[in-house]
């Protein structure tokens, strides 16, 4: 038996376009280097092209820019995959071809990725809730780096004793806008779980829920749970704030919050009817859950966005300011929360 050979048809214009967001005459234009576009159109052309793992045509090839490594945590949490997307894309636009390091329990840890990319002659370093983030951790291996006078951005993780560009998104507002939503829909046993307060976006939140419970009039007390990163940490957190009354609960996480709905479940209650949770970070596919979650939005896009031009400002040699750039969260409102019901009433009176 034979079989015919199907020949290679070279990329297909529709499907560039399609990801450029341009339309299949700019990329006819840029594929034959035609002029009448732009440099940055030109160049999200292209990056679509590597993206979709179309080959350059020869005459549009170019060296890269260089290296530049991007460390970060494990990829079981869909937010950092959307953050390495991002932050990829963006490099790779400029002319660097970056280099994805993910970590893992018992896999190769943070130090062990900076030899290996330094071994490489990287440009530039983005760590995305490194050990930077741990308050108890030792901050002179990224000293040293700075030392070396290799470009780093940290990302979600403030250390004032780094003198290096930071990129965070504002966990006090986090908080703040989860329990004014749950207060606003009549909760007052509002529970809070995320994962150890050693990580500095844990304290800021923690810090945000109970300054937002004050300004709101509602106790706090027994009502923090921290527990670990994902649905587990989230169903154990939530199950032990539910003995304590809480008929909602604010979350670290996307994942947190789907296991204390399971919890909420497992107990017999309707969600939001009888308990409400919000997440955080509006993680891929969150919106198609059961019931759609409701959580705020962590902006990562803008936030890999920022982090890429910083690191390519460093490299380029330009000033930089050694500084903390805060990007403002955002409540999405699904279908976890709802008005407060007998339940509330129920927990009032049982305390």
């Amino acid at each position: 038996m034979t079989f015919a050979t199907v020949p290679y048809m070279g990329p297909r214009l529709a499907d560039i376009a399609r990801h450029a967001g341009v339309s299949e005459a700019t990329v006819s234009r840029v594929l034959n280097d035609k002029p009448g576009v732009g440099g940055e159109t030109r160049r999200t052309v292209l990056a679509a092209l590597d993206v979709l793992g179309y080959e350059r045509p020869a005459r549009l090839r170019r060296r890269s820019a260089g290296l530049v490594g991007m460390v970060v945590p494990e990829l079981e949490n869909p937010v950092f995959p959307v953050f390495a997307q991002a932050a990829e894309t963006a490099l790779a636009q400029r002319g660097y071809v970056p280099v994805l390091c993910s970590q893992s329990p018992g896999g190769i840890i943070e130090d062990d990725y900076v030899e290996l990319l330094l071994e490489r002659n990287v440009s530039g370093i983005i760590f995305v809730s490194g050990l930077h983030a741990d308050s108890t951790d030792d901050h002179g291996r990224y000293r040293e780096l700075l030392a070396r006078r290799l470009p780093i951005v940290l990302v979600n993780g403030y250390a004032e004793d780094i003198q290096a560009p930071f990129i965070s998104c504002d966990d006090h507002e986090a908080s703040r806008l989860a329990v004014d939503h749950l207060a606003a829909l009549g909760h007052t046993r509002i529970g809070f779980t995320s994962g150890p307060e050693r990580k500095v976006p844990v304290h800021r939140k923690l810090e945000g829920f109970r300054q937002a419970m004050a300004r709101n009039g509602l106790p706090d007390e027994e009502m923090v749970e921290l527990s670990m990163f994902g649905v587990e940490g989230g169903h154990a957190a939530a199950f032990r704030l539910l003995e304590r009354g809480a008929t909602a609960m604010v979350c670290g996480s996307d994942l947190m919050a789907l296991g204390a709905i399971r919890a909420a479940r497992q107990r017999g209650l309707s969600v939001p009817r009888d308990f409400s949770a919000v997440g955080f970070d509006d993680s891929p596919l969150i919106a198609f859950t059961d019931p759609p979650l409701t959580t705020v939005r962590q902006p990562v896009q803008s936030m890999a966005m920022a982090a890429v031009r910083t690191i390519c400002d460093e490299i380029a040699g330009n000033e930089v300011s050694r500084a903390e750039f805060m990007f403002a969260p955002e409540l999405v409102v699904r279908g976890s929360t709802g008005v407060a019901s007998a339940a509330e009433a129920d927990a009032l009176r049982a305390l």
